[in-house]
C-alpha cells in the first residue's frame, strides 16, 4: 500500500496532509525518513509520524450511510463543495469508504476502520443494486448490451477522467419497473460501478441518468435508513462479513500454492 494511502487509513490525516507530513520529513519507515508518498509499506513495516507509531488494528468496525446528493465521497475538495465528512459523525472521520456515489447519485455507502477490509469488499465481485431514472424509454439494444456486455466510450465520463473507453461487462440482472418515452425506471445489479459505469452505459444510448439510488451492496441493504443518517453493521452482516473474508483468505492462500 502507498505510503500516503497508509496514513490515511491508519489515521485521521486525509490523503493531502499525508503528502505534505511525508515531504516535510516527519515520516519514518522502519526508522529511515522517508519523503515518496508512493512509497509501498509492505506487512511487518513499521510507520512513525514525528516519532509515534502508527496503530494497525485487528478489530474492524463497518458502518452503512445513506448517502444524500449533493455529496463527494472524498475527503477534501479543492473547490470547496460539500463532502460525506463535513455529515458524518466525528468519530467517524477516519473511516474508509467501500467504492464511491458520484455528487449527483445517492444511496447506500459502506464505510470502514479496516485498509483490509475495504479493499476486499471494492475488489470483490459481490452484487451492487441500484435503481435508476432515465430520461427517455428502455430499448432493445440497451437490453441486449444489459445482457452481453458493451464497450462505452467517454460519453457520460466525468470531466476529469483520462479514461476514454471501457468495456462493462454484463449486468448481473435487471428489472425495468416503467418504460415509457418520456421516462423510465429500473432496477440493475452490476458486479463494479468502475468510472461511473451506469452513467457511461445509459449515455452510450443517448439517456441521461436523472436519479441514481443505490440500494444494496453485497449482502448489506440500505432498507429505511433514512437519508443522511448511519447505522452500524448489525450481527448478520458481520457473520456474513467475516465468513466473505475468510473465502478470499483461503483463494488468495490457494493462488499461493
Amino acid at each position: 500500500m502507498r505510503l500516503n494511502k497508509f496514513i490515511s487509513h491508519h489515521t485521521t490525516y486525509s490523503r493531502r496532509e499525508a503528502d505534505k507530513l511525508i515531504f516535510d520529513g516527519k515520516v519514518k519507515v522502519n526508522g529511515r525518513v522517508i519523503t515518496e508518498p508512493g512509497f509501498e509499506v509492505e506487512d511487518g513495516d513499521k510507520v512513525a509520524i514525528n516519532g509515534k507509531p502508527v496503530k494497525r488494528s485487528t478489530k474492524y468496525t463497518c458502518i452503512v450511510y445513506n448517502k444524500p446528493r449533493g455529496e463527494l465521497v472524498t475527503k477534501k475538495d479543492d473547490r470547496g463543495r460539500k463532502t460525506i465528512y463535513d455529515s458524518l459523525p466525528k468519530k467517524f472521520k477516519h473511516f474508509i469508504p467501500v467504492g464511491r456515489l458520484d455528487f449527483n447519485s445517492e444511496g447506500l455507502l459502506i464505510l470502514t476502520d479496516s485498509p483490509k477490509v475495504a479493499h476486499a469488499l471494492m475488489n470483490s465481485d459481490l452484487p451492487r443494486v441500484y435503481k435508476l431514472k432515465i430520461k427517455g424509454d428502455i430499448t432493445p439494444e440497451m437490453e441486449a448490451a444489459m445482457m452481453e456486455g458493451i464497450e462505452v466510450g467517454e460519453e457520460g465520463a466525468h470531466e476529469k477522467s483520462d479514461i476514454k473507453k471501457i468495456k462493462l461487462e454484463p449486468f448481473i440482472n435487471y428489472q425495468i419497473i416503467k418504460n415509457s418515452p418520456k421516462y423510465s425506471t429500473l432496477k440493475v445489479a452490476i458486479k463494479e460501478g468502475k468510472n461511473r459505469e451506469l452513467r457511461r452505459f445509459f449515455a452510450h444510448f443517448g439517456r441521461d441518468v436523472m436519479d441514481l439510488k443505490r440500494l444494496s451492496y453485497g449482502w448489506v441493504s440500505l432498507n429505511a435508513l433514512p437519508t443522511g443518517k448511519t447505522r452500524y453493521f448489525d450481527k448478520r452482516e458481520y457473520k456474513l462479513l467475516k465468513e466473505f473474508l475468510q473465502k478470499e483468505n483461503n483463494a488468495r492462500d490457494k493462488d499461493k500454492k
